[in-house]
């Protein structure tokens, strides 16, 4: 017997609807679980999708690397898979561990090999949730695609446009790490948890009797042990990261460094030299491997540039504008006006000056609750 369609609420336009089949990331933490118990609660069908995206040998364990946790590890998987059965859903792994070594392992290693800072979580959504993670989608019949962040998505019918907004939760708002989503991805991504704090979404778990109810939340790099950042790519990459000169702003040699990805911008602790005061890595330039070191005012930053932007509440930028800006996750937020140089890249201008902004990190512009856009901050080359 063909089944009866079921009806609901849009999540996005509050519509009355045919209910979709909707795909539900599942890493096996309680966010995404009960973002999948909220979906199937409203009438969607729902398809729990788990995603492999390494292994021990991938991480240089020998073992199950017990008492580690990684958000994509196999008790993870188990996690996950126990969710859907007790929820009552069908659930695929998929295995994305060659996608998941291209995409964002590999540009991780380039960009502190090249002097950057890089944020493996945005690559990580960019590249693998909201694209790959599609292409499993539709083959499936499934209309959206649904995660745990805590967002928003609206409408807005003037614009003519999807918004991304933060959730309701300003704690646990992750619109920091959505910034590159599209105005098609956004027209079919459904964020559950957007007007839930974490204790609510707790509260739901044990209710549901969920098994990850209490599970606690991922830390730091999922696939990076212990925050070790230059051992992972030293140990399990093989990657050489020589040494070189640390300099001052003048270009003078203070000393030797260990190797650029040993070091981050606004670093204090560890550089191994002595000053009559506090010496900070102010930037870092691959090309000579040098290390400019400077005093804690010289991290402040009265602009930086900002490449390969993607704009969302409008489409294109043809004059200044007022915004906040985030430089990294977290709630701080600093005033400054943006201003479009090229097709790809903004001018941040900030109203009070941020420390150690670092390129490789995102810049993220909001407008009150509304993500206007984002894009990676540059080291912009000045002519001497």
């Amino acid at each position: 017997m063909k089944s009866r369609p079921l009806k609901g609420r849009d999540f996005v336009t509050g519509a009355l609807i045919i209910m979709p089949k909707v795909l539900a990331a599942m890493s096996g933490g309680v966010d995404s679980s009960v973002a999948a118990l909220l979906l199937r609660d409203q009438g969607f069908e729902v398809v729990g999708a788990t995603l492999k995206m390494f292994d021990n040998r991938d991480l240089g364990l020998e073992n199950d690397g017990e008492g580690r946790r990684t958000c994509c590890a196999l008790a993870d998987i188990d996690d996950a898979r126990e969710v859907a059965g007790r929820l009552g859903l069908e659930h695929r792994v998929f295995n994305f561990r060659r996608l998941f070594h291209h995409e964002v392992i590999r540009r991780f290693a380039e960009g502190y090999l090249a002097g950057q800072t890089p944020n493996p979580c945005l690559d990580c959504n960019r590249y693998i949730k909201f694209h790959h993670l599609w292409e499993r989608a539709e083959p499936l019949g499934c209309h959206y695609l649904a995660t745990g962040h805590y967002a928003r998505v609206d409408y807005d019918r003037e614009r003519g446009r999807y918004l991304l907004k933060k959730a309701e939760d300003q704690d646990k708002d992750q619109t920091y790490v959505l910034y590159c989503l599209t105005q098609a991805q956004l027209a079919r991504t459904l964020f559950p948890l957007g007007g839930l704090d974490k204790k609510r979404a707790r509260q739901l778990a044990e209710g549901a009797g969920l098994v990850n109810a209490r599970k606690p939340d991922s830390q730091d790099i999922c696939f990076v042990q212990d925050g070790d950042y230059a051992g992972f790519l030293t140990k399990v990459l093989g990657l050489a990261s020589p040494p070189g000169d640390f300099v001052d702003q003048s270009g003078r040699k203070l000393g030797r460094h260990r190797g650029l990805i040993h070091y981050t911008i606004g670093q204090r602790r560890g550089l191994r030299l002595c000053f009559g005061q506090p010496r900070y890595v102010v930037s870092k330039d691959a090309g000579t491997n040098t290390i400019t070191l400077g005093l804690e005012e010289d991290l402040s930053a009265g602009e930086t540039l900002v490449d390969d932007v993607n704009l969302i509440s409008v489409a294109a930028l043809d004059r200044p504008l007022e915004v906040t800006v985030k430089i990294r996750c977290g709630r701080a937020e600093w005033p400054a006006r943006v201003e479009p140089v090229d097709g790809r890249r903004l001018r941040v201008v900030f109203h009070r000056r941020p420390k150690a902004v670092a390129p490789g990190q995102a810049a993220v512009f909001y407008q009150g609750e509304v993500v206007l856009g984002g894009g990676t901050i540059i080291q912009e080359e000045r002519p001497i």
